[in-house]
């Protein structure tokens, strides 16, 4: 039998234990022309993404990947951008209700937890389709810190120290890792985790800034980048700290200038 007799129904496996509609929703992910990296240090976790505005007459003061879910917890959606709208819209929803139920905020990987079980559901139901859409979470824990955790349509979900996802996701990765390695000495390992758990503020945003331009070999411009962050570093102002949000256009250029002085 063709290929074709086993992509017809999301939930008919291949020979080969494949299901290629769920194949497809992570293909959905990287054509969609855009790249975005997550990093997270001591006390500040990270996003950084392309900026595109598809036509002249849009505002582009409307057109954003970055959203937030909770006061401290927000994401960047790489993928169909009408399928990550509608995903946000049910993580907004989700982290409400357990806000309602519980008395207080959940928690980045209790959310992470509940959206990638929600995923799964996706990929094993024919009147459903998994979404094209990959999700950077970052948020701040209270008692572990800032905190990275990546969905795919399958319902997969794992924390990481940096992450990536779109067009140039294997590049981005590939570069972060020898990035890590080389904050201690090459060893890799447990060593390089603790020592880019130790990194500061600025150091987190210029490791975010420096992976997504080398591997457009690109120096980006404000305008042409998003930056989101939740921090509880002194360095970020009082009345933001530990809480999600976009930097402004003048935050932007201003870390965007620093990195381009460094080269």
């Amino acid at each position: 039998m063709s290929r074709t007799s086993y992509d017809r129904y999301l939930t008919v496996f291949s020979p080969e234990g494949r299901l290629y509609q769920v194949e497809y929703a992570f293909k959905a992910i990287s054509g969609s022309g855009h790249t975005a990296v997550a990093v997270r240090g001591r006390d500040t976790a990270v996003c950084i993404t392309q900026k595109k505005v598809p036509d002249k007459l849009i505002d582009a003061d409307t057109v954003s990947h970055m959203f937030g879910l909770t006061p401290s917890i927000g994401c960047v959606m790489t993928g169909l951008m009408a399928d990550a709208k509608a995903q946000v819209v049910r993580t907004q929803s989700e982290a409400a209700e357990f806000r309602y139920k519980y008395g207080y905020e959940i928690t980045p990987d209790a959310l992470a937890q509940r959206m990638a079980n929600i995923n799964q559901v996706y990929t094993q139901r024919a009147a459903m389709r998994p979404l094209g859409i990959a999700m950077l979470l970052i948020g701040n824990d209270e008692f572990l810190g800032p905190q990275i955790f990546k969905l795919d349509p399958a319902g997969y979900y794992v924390g990481f120290h940096a992450a990536a996802a779109g067009q140039k996701q294997q590049e981005a990765m590939n570069y972060l890792e020898k990035k890590w390695k080389r904050l201690e000495g090459g060893n890799g390992g447990e060593d390089a985790a603790a020592a880019g758990k130790g990194l500061e503020r600025d150091k987190v945003i210029e490791m975010a800034i420096e992976a997504l331009s080398t591997v457009h070999s690109t120096d980006y411009k404000c305008g042409e980048v998003e930056i989101s962050i939740v921090s509880t570093s002194e360095q970020e102002p009082a009345n933001t700290r530990g809480k999600w949000r976009v930097f402004n256009e003048e935050e932007v250029e201003r870390h965007l200038l620093a990195y381009g002085e460094k080269d």
